[in-house]
């Protein structure tokens, strides 16, 4: 045999070695994920990060989704929950505490230790509202080169469930609002905290003292951002809130006068609707709060106070739409992303959204309206003032960051303590 022939024969050899290795990795036994290439696994574990107004909801269909051993590629599905706050998430991306990898790092060049530090890494992410994801992206953007959450596509973020936030206002004082200032808005929030003479001067009874405002601490809880961002908006009479309308000295001495109407931030936890429940008038005479959270603790209120809460629905309102995002970086299998994709469904199929209806959250499936069950909050508690159907409001923009942190800057020098 000549050496042309020899070279041929050479050839065609590799040539054989090359497609049976490509066949062999496409085994069953075997399975190349946009993470690691890993032996397939008999159980894939998704953790979740989850907004705390939606946990409840999230962990009890998580539980049931459990429960119904759904299956991917031959592997069970497992879903972890973990609550966390929308900012104390967001918080944690920026300084990358979760340990994405860095822009020079390849999955297939960690060592074992390596590996097993990512083990623990979130599968996806349920914030608060669409602008914390927007945000923790910007930020990862600017570090890697690339998107960490999506906005189309498959992975896309998608919303779960809705919430906003509304006036909760103890009857009699709501009446004694009404009665004085013709409606419940800001405005008449502020007015009310700065009368000199307290309830009396309004009409209300001396015993009241002074209005008390409840809103969430904005340190603790993102609510208490989107309460002032609202606030922002009625001043301004504008949906899009700058960083310029923050630091102007006429709206900081409002919002310094409104703000001081809140008994003690330092005192209340992140659960603001909750301890408003529990500790009625001494807590505040009422707030704007997201509407699921007064949904889920007015029984609590009726059970311990002899008035009860009004609900009202402000003109310039503020959304949450928890949406369901996930990560689509390497630290995450190809296995992981789908089997979050299949707990995502499950949330939004009519059974879990009519399951969301038990909580006071408004359901992003269109096909479930909120009065689709008797254990819905929104029919439990109609006579309280809550509404099928919100009329227009002026929906406020979603903030940037630079808004963002100058409100949470603005409240550490003036009003935390």
């Amino acid at each position: 045999m000549n050496r042309t022939r020899w070279i041929f024969v050479a050839i065609l050899a590799i040539a054989l070695l090359i497609v049976g290795a490509s066949l062999a990795l496409r085994s069953p036994g075997n399975t190349a994920t946009a993470g690691f290439t890993v032996d397939r696994p008999e159980q894939v574990t998704i953790r979740i990060l989850t907004a705390l107004p939606v946990e409840p909801w999230v962990r009890s269909a998580a539980a049931a989704f459990n429960d119904g051993n759904h299956t991917l590629e031959g592997a069970t599905i497992r879903v972890e929950i973990v609550a966390v706050d929308g900012l104390t998430a967001l918080g944690r991306w920026d300084r990358n505490e979760y340990g994405a990898l860095g822009p020079d790092q390849r999955p297939e060049d960690l060592t074992e230790a390596e590996r097993q530090a990512l083990a623990d890494f979130p599968t996806a992410w349920i914030p608060d509202s669409r602008y914390l994801v927007e945000l923790a992206n910007a930020s990862y953007k600017e570090r890697l080169g690339r998107d960490v959450f999506l906005t189309d596509g498959e992975y896309r973020a998608r919303p779960i469930a809705i919430s906003l936030f509304a006036w909760g206002v103890y009857e009699t004082r709501a009446q004694v609002l009404l009665d004085h200032f013709g409606e419940i808005n800001w405005q008449t929030i502020h007015d009310a905290a700065i009368a000199k003479g307290g309830w009396p001067e309004l009409g209300g009874k001396p015993e009241w003292g002074y209005f008390k405002l409840v809103v969430p601490d904005p340190s603790k809880n993102v609510g208490g951002l989107a309460a002032m961002i609202a606030m922002a908006g009625e001043y301004y009479g504008r949906t899009d809130i700058s960083v310029a309308d923050v630091t102007n000295p006429d709206f900081q001495a409002w919002l310094a006068e409104l703000m001081g109407a809140v008994t003690d931030f330092s005192s209340a936890s992140a659960y603001t609707a909750e301890d408003f429940a529990l500790f009625g008038y001494s807590v505040g005479d009422g707030g704007q709060l997201l509407e699921s959270d007064l949904l889920q603790n007015m029984q609590g209120i009726l059970t311990r106070w002899d008035d009860p809460l009004q609900i009202y629905y402000p003109t310039y309102v503020t959304w949450f739409d928890f949406p369901f995002t996930v990560w689509v970086g390497p630290e995450t299998s190809a296995l992981q992303k789908n089997a979050a994709l299949a707990f995502q469904r499950f949330l939004l199929s009519e059974e879990q959204q009519k399951a969301a209806l038990a909580y006071g959250l408004r359901p992003a499936n269109p096909n479930v309206p909120v009065d689709a069950t008797e254990e819905s909050l929104f029919v439990k508690w109609q006579d309280r003032g809550v509404l099928p159907v919100v009329e227009r409001t002026a929906a406020m923009r979603n903030p940037d960051r630079d808004v963002l942190l100058a409100l949470l800057r603005w409240f550490e020098l003036n009003v935390a303590r």
